[in-house]
C-alpha cells in the first residue's frame, strides 16, 4: 500500500484532504507543520509528501530541501494559495514533483497523486526488469544442475528463508538472483551484501542502519539493507563470516520481522525475503562455536547445495559457449574453441569452479590472435592435467599448486598473527584488504584459521 504524508497547518483543510486521500485506499499520516513532518519522514518511508508552502516554523520550501537530502526517492507535491508562475517554476527546479494552487478540485489532486504513484511503480518495475536482464542465467544440462533448477522453481513461489551452500565460484549469487526474479517480489528491491567484504566495525550499520549521532561520524540518519530491501529480497552472501555478536541481532530480526537502527530503540517493521549464501561448512562452524546453532537452523529452512564444476563436467561445453558468446561482443567477431582446446578444458579440475572457467576463457579471448582459440592459447596450467572424471592427481606438485600452497600458508600465518584482523593481515602481506578477502575466499580460509 502506498504511504503518503500530508502536511497542512490549517486543521479543516488537513482533515478534508486526509479523508479524501484515505477514501482512495492510501495509507496517510498527517503533520501540522514542517518540523513535525520532517520528524515523521526521518522515522518512516513515504512514497509521497503533500505539503502546504506557507506554514509556521519550517515552511514547505525548506521541508522540500530537507526531503531531497534525507529521502530523495520521495516525491513532493506543494500546495499554495499565493502562487505565481515564477513560484511554480522555482519549486520544480528545487525538486518538487508537482505544484498545485488553492483552491483546487479534489479530483484534480487525486489524479495528480495517482499519476505520481503510478510513475514510481513503473520506475521500480523498469529497474527490476533491467537488473533481471543484466543478471546471468544458470547454465547446465546435467542432473546435478537440473536438481538445483527444480528446487529454485519450487522455492521461488514461497517466502521461506533459503541457505545456499557450495564452493567459491559455483554460482551461489546466480541461484539467489534466480529465486528473487522468479518470485512475486521480482518487481521490488533485490539487495545484496557480502558479509566477508565489509569490516566488522561497519557491518552492523550496513545491515541495520543508524540514527544521527549514534556514533562518531554518524552525521545523518541512514537506513540499513533490511529497510532498503523492504518488500523485496535481501541476499546475505558469505553469511559464515558474520561476527557472533551480530548473529544474535540477525536471529532477532528474522524472528520478530523488525529492525532497530543503531542509536534507536524504536522497532521498524520489515517485509523481507532472506536468502543466505556461504562457501563454509556451517554445520562444522556451529560445532566449533564460530556460528550460532539456533541461527544455523533458522537459516536452513530450505537448503540448496551447488555442486562444484568438477562434479558436472557435462556442463563445461555449455559454459564455454556462453562465455565465448559474451566475449565475442567485445571482439566484434565470433569466437570458438578447437576440439583440442575444449578437451583440455574438460580435463581440468577447476578449484575456482565456474568463475575460474570464465576467467580462463576471458584470458584466452584476449590473448588469441584470431577468432579460433587453440590449446596454445590456454594457460599452461591446463596442459598435462589428468582427466577430472578419473579423480586422479599428478605425482608431485605442479608450479601453480606449489604457489597456491605457499600463498595459502602465508595468509594463514598472517591471520593468526593479526588474530583474525583482516586489515592488519593484509598490511602484513603487503596486499589490499579486498585482495586478501578474494584469496581467503579462493582457499576457503576463515578469519581465525586453526
Amino acid at each position: 500500500m502506498s504511504r503518503i504524508l500530508l502536511t497542512e497547518d490549517d486543521e479543516i483543510m488537513r482533515i478534508t484532504l486526509y479523508d479524501r486521500l484515505k477514501a482512495n485506499g492510501w495509507d496517510v499520516d498527517t503533520a501540522s507543520d514542517g518540523k513535525e513532518a520532517l520528524a515523521l519522514i526521518e522515522d518512516n518511508a513515504y512514497q509521497l509528501v503533500i505539503s502546504d508552502i506557507r506554514m509556521p516554523g519550517m515552511d514547505g520550501i525548506r521541508l522540500l530541501e530537507m526531503i531531497t537530502k534525507v529521502a530523495p526517492a520521495t516525491d513532493v507535491i506543494l500546495m499554495t494559495a499565493y502562487g505565481r508562475v515564477e513560484d511554480a517554476v522555482d519549486c520544480l527546479k528545487r525538486g518538487a514533483a508537482d505544484y498545485i494552487l488553492k483552491p483546487f478540485d479534489m479530483d484534480d489532486l487525486t489524479i495528480r497523486v495517482k499519476r505520481l504513484l503510478g510513475l514510481q511503480k513503473m520506475k521500480n518495475k523498469c529497474a527490476a526488469f533491467e537488473e533481471g536482464a543484466r543478471r546471468k542465467t544458470i547454465v547446465g544440462k546435467g542432473p546435478a544442475i537440473h536438481k538445483v533448477l527444480r528446487t529454485v522453481e519450487q522455492v521461488a513461489v514461497t517466502d521461506s528463508t533459503v541457505l545456499i551452500t557450495g564452493e567459491s565460484g559455483t554460482g551461489k549469487e546466480l541461484v539467489a538472483a534466480a529465486i528473487h526474479y522468479q518470485s512475486a517480489r521480482s518487481a521490488n528491491a533485490y539487495i545484496r551484501i557480502n558479509c566477508g567484504a565489509i569490516p566488522d566495525t561497519l557491518i552492523e550499520t550496513e545491515l541495520f542502519g543508524h540514527e544521527k549521532g549514534a556514533f562518531t561520524g554518524a552525521q545523518g540518519r541512514r537506513a540499513g539493507k533490511f529497510e532498503t530491501a523492504d518488500g523485496g529480497t535481501l541476499l546475505l552472501d558469505e553469511i559464515g563470516d558474520l561476527p557472533l555478536n551480530l548473529q544474535v541481532k540477525l536471529l532477532r530480526v528474522i524472528e520478530e520481522r523488525e529492525v532497530e537502527r543503531i542509536g534507536s530503540s524504536r522497532p521498524i517493521p520489515i517485509d523481507v525475503r532472506l536468502i543466505c549464501a556461504t562457501a563454509k561448512d556451517l554445520a562444522l562452524e556451529t560445532e566449533e562455536g564460530r556460528f550460532r546453532e539456533d541461527l544455523y537452523y533458522r537459516l536452513k529452512v530450505i537448503p540448496i547445495w551447488i555442486p562444484p564444476l568438477r562434479d558436472r563436467p557435462e556442463d563445461i561445453p555449455l559454459l564455454c559457449d556462453r562465455f565465448l558468446e559474451q566475449f565475442s561482443k567485445r571482439r566484434t567477431e565470433p569466437l570458438r574453441l578447437t576440439a583440442e582446446a575444449l578437451d583440455l578444458l574438460m580435463q581440468y579440475r577447476y578449484p575456482g569452479n565456474v568463475r575460474e572457467l570464465r576467467n580462463i576463457i576471458e584470458r584466452a579471448t584476449v590473448l588469441a590472435t584470431g577468432p579460433i582459440i587453440g590449446a596454445d592459447d590456454l594457460p599452461q596450467d591446463l596442459h598435462g592435467t589428468p582427466p577430472s572424471s578419473r579423480g586422479e592427481t599428478s605425482k608431485g606438485l605442479r608450479l601453480a599448486e606449489a604457489v597456491a600452497s605457499v600463498e595459502s600458508e602465508c595468509i594463514r600465518k598472517a591471520l593468526r598473527e593479526s588474530q583474525g584482523n583482516k586489515t592488519e593481515a593484509a598490511a602484513l602481506l603487503g596486499i589490499s584488504r579486498k585482495n586478501l578477502w578474494e584469496k581467503m575466499k579462493l582457499y576457503g580460509l576463515s578469519a581465525h584459521p586453526v
